[in-house]
């Protein structure tokens, strides 16, 4: 009897114990690391004018942006002991018009993988790099449909493949640093698909890219500086064919709180040497952001391109009203004009098409949730 009672008791047995000692590697690995998925959705609807030579204006559901670009995220972190974590980080970019991913790739706007701790953080991967985090508080804009992304499409794309990344807080003062043995392997075209893979045997400067910055922040008051410089290879996009052509930016950014407003500048000073010469330009912008009512807040920008040695040039004008109808959700309605002025075809839109030498004017409604 108590060899058969054993027996019929056995199958159920086994899988109760089974399923125990797989839940304890798991509630280990909970209890340790701390996951975090987030996101931001983000479409609207928009009219500019003077698309192209014709003069014919357009109505569409941007793809790129409305007032930040539309994402989804996974980070974690696990602690390590002594004040040491692991920390990791993927997001995709996405399309609301279309349902499509952004950057050409799976999980394109960041894949890295890092140690944080009191000497800062360091980490592997496609990142961000320090041209991105340079503008953030001093561009009241950001990465908005009508913005100064829109004169130089690199700014809300400056990440980077195969990067080793370090940035470190101490105080006010912020240093950080990105090199890249390949700064994109995508090559889809675009600002995020210039077809520059590097790690080239034989080749160590093929499609390198070193940024760096440096920064002093306070709540009322901060500036910041960073260096950017990208290297090509045969078949790269922007004209950059060879490890001898170069790409560089070097900025400089600030703000100021006075009252409830807080005003942004600054100057970005780009130099591109591509197969078809030299060509530096300087980048203007200052705006400003304040909070009308509670729920309520105005941010401006006006901005200027001045091409070094031509009459191709362009200033930007922009405002926003954006209304928030929860901590997570709001909605905003852009007004912009971008002024071209010779050969210069800067759409007001990122991503858009404008007549060379054409005023373009344009007008965003959209609706935003954070999740």
């Amino acid at each position: 009897m108590e060899t058969q009672l054993n027996q019929t008791q056995s199958p159920s047995f086994r899988p109760r114990a089974l399923a125990l000692l797989l839940a304890c590697p798991a509630a280990s690995v909970l209890a340790q690391s701390n996951v975090a998925v987030y996101g931001v959705l983000d479409s609207g609807i928009a009219y500019t004018t003077n698309t192209n030579a014709a003069g014919a204006g357009v109505t569409k559901i941007p793809t790129l942006t409305g007032s930040l670009p539309s994402r989804l995220g996974f980070r974690g972190t696990e602690d390590l002991g002594d004040g040491l974590q692991a920390i990791f980080t993927l997001e995709t970019g996405l399309g609301v018009d279309t349902g499509n991913m952004g950057q050409n790739r799976l999980f394109g706007r960041q894949a890295s993988v890092g140690l944080k701790g009191s000497y800062g953080q360091i980490a592997l991967g496609r990142q961000v790099n320090m041209t991105f985090l340079a503008t953030q508080k001093a561009d009241v804009m950001g990465p908005n449909l009508f913005s100064i992304s829109s004169i130089d499409l690199y700014l809300p794309n400056a990440r980077s493949d195969n990067s080793i990344f370090y940035f470190g807080r101490f105080r006010n003062v912020s240093v950080g640093a990105t090199y890249s043995l390949g700064r994109d392997s995508s090559a889809a075209g675009g600002p995020a698909g210039t077809n520059c893979a590097g790690e080239v045997a034989g080749n160590a400067k093929a499609c390198r890219q070193v940024t760096g910055l440096l920064a002093y922040e306070t709540e009322p008051y901060g500036v910041s500086a960073s260096y950017d410089i990208m290297y090509g290879n045969a078949g790269a996009a922007g004209g950059l064919t060879s490890a001898d052509n170069s790409d560089k930016r070097v900025t400089l950014n600030g703000y100021v709180k006075l009252g409830e407003a807080r005003l942004g500048a600054g100057v970005i000073e780009r130099s591109t040497r591509a197969a078809t010469g030299l060509q530096q330009s300087d980048l203007y912008y200052c705006g400003i952001s304040y909070p009308l009512q509670p729920l309520l807040t105005l941010d401006a920008q006006l901005a200027r391109k001045d091409q070094k040695g031509s009459d191709a040039d362009a200033t930007l004008l922009v405002a926003r009203l954006t209304y928030h109808l929860s901590k997570r959700t709001a909605t905003y309605a852009s007004l912009g004009r971008m002024q071209n002025s010779g050969a210069s075809a800067i759409a007001l839109d990122a991503g858009g098409t404008v007549g060379a030498g054409k005023t373009q004017n344009g007008l965003s409604l959209g609706l935003r949730h954070f999740f």
